[in-house]
């Protein structure tokens, strides 16, 4: 079985099930605008991750002369990562984002984007995950073929830091402990390494998960961990710095076919305008929102309070390269050479 033959049938359920319910909850439109779209994603409005679609729905109009409406559903509202992602990929919504690790449950090549420590800085990340750059090219290709989804555009998510109610410096201290990993090969395989128990809990049930103790802690950029609130259930904070990625914003591929060329140039001017504002917002404040986060009461550990960064490297990556290295070798390679 394809793996696209494989989406389809667990997705025809979607198409008159989800679908639909999914279809009472769209706003009443202006008329005046030709085409409606719908962008359906788990973040709260508040985070960058959540705003950047409101900025995005707004740029579309702007550059299409309000030709298209981009109608945002926020926080689950559509579905969970998977049923987001699989929407896209059936035409249910137009738009979703997701990490390139989610990306890579409609096409497993994409999830490499996410390995742990494989980006020099943050320049290097965005210039791999512009969609002009050879690896992106190669991979947005596979991914019309498998899924009949496109990537538009992907901004720094941040990076991923890990939360616990322990200080935790090196991998030793996380051993028995049960942490939230997204519910994804690469990330479950991260937190294994971090030296923790990977428990995969959707983003919609994490807070719960924690204020329950169903896991002890999870990973996230401080932008997502302030506006979530989670230093309400988490008292320390560990700048592992383990991945930085991008959100990955994906459309329809038959919704992308449909338009004409006029309508494709407004997308991708939004695209590119989103692409650098939502990058900028995240790397301004990424200092600012983890001072806040200790003013809330949060006990910051980094290199300067103990926080072992080889330590976590070292032990990271050795599991990364047992499971993916002869699967991702190659496209490793192609990454590492971006200059």
């Amino acid at each position: 079985m394809t793996i696209r033959t494989s989406i389809i049938t667990r997705r025809q359920a979607l198409a008159l099930g989800a679908g639909a319910g999914a279809l009472a909850m769209m706003p009443r439109l202006a008329s005046a605008q030709s085409l409606t779209l719908r962008y359906g994603h788990n973040n709260e409005p508040a985070s960058v991750a959540g705003a950047q679609a409101d900025w995005f729905a707004e740029a579309v109009g702007k550059h299409s002369g309000n030709d298209i409406a981009v109608q945002v559903f926020p926080s689950s509202q559509l579905g969970k990562l998977q049923e987001l992602a699989e929407a896209v990929s059936l035409g249910t919504i137009a738009f979703s984002h997701n990490t390139a690790g989610g990306i890579g449950s409609l096409y497993e090549p994409f999830a490499a984007l996410d390995t742990p420590y494989l980006y020099r800085d943050v320049d290097h990340l965005m210039k791999v995950m512009d969609v002009d750059s050879p690896v992106m090219q190669e991979l947005n290709q596979g991914l019309i073929e498998a899924a009949n989804v496109r990537v538009i555009y992907a901004h720094h998510f941040g990076r991923r830091n890990l939360t616990c109610n322990k200080a935790v410096r090196k991998p030793a201290d996380l051993a028995g402990e049960k942490i939230r990993a997204v519910p994804f090969p690469i990330y479950q395989t991260a937190v294994e390494g971090m030296g923790a128990a990977p428990v995969p809990v959707d983003w919609s049930e994490v807070p719960t998960a924690l204020a329950t103790g169903v896991v002890a802690g999870q990973e996230n950029p401080v932008n997502v961990i302030l506006n979530v609130k989670l230093y309400e259930v988490q008292s320390h904070l560990m700048l592992t710095g383990h991945m930085s990625n991008a959100e990955v914003v994906v459309m329809s591929e038959d919704t992308w076919q449909s338009m004409d060329s006029k309508q494709q140039e407004a997308i991708k001017a939004a695209a590119l305008e989103i692409r650098e504002r939502a990058t900028k917002a995240i790397q301004d404040n990424e200092a600012k929102e983890t001072e806040e986060l200790r003013k809330l009461g949060m006990t910051v550990i980094g290199p300067d309070e103990g926080l072992d960064l080889d330590a976590f490297r070292t032990s990271v990556s050795k599991l990364v390269e047992e499971r993916f290295g002869q699967k991702y070798g190659e496209l490793y390679e192609k990454i590492r050479a971006i200059a």
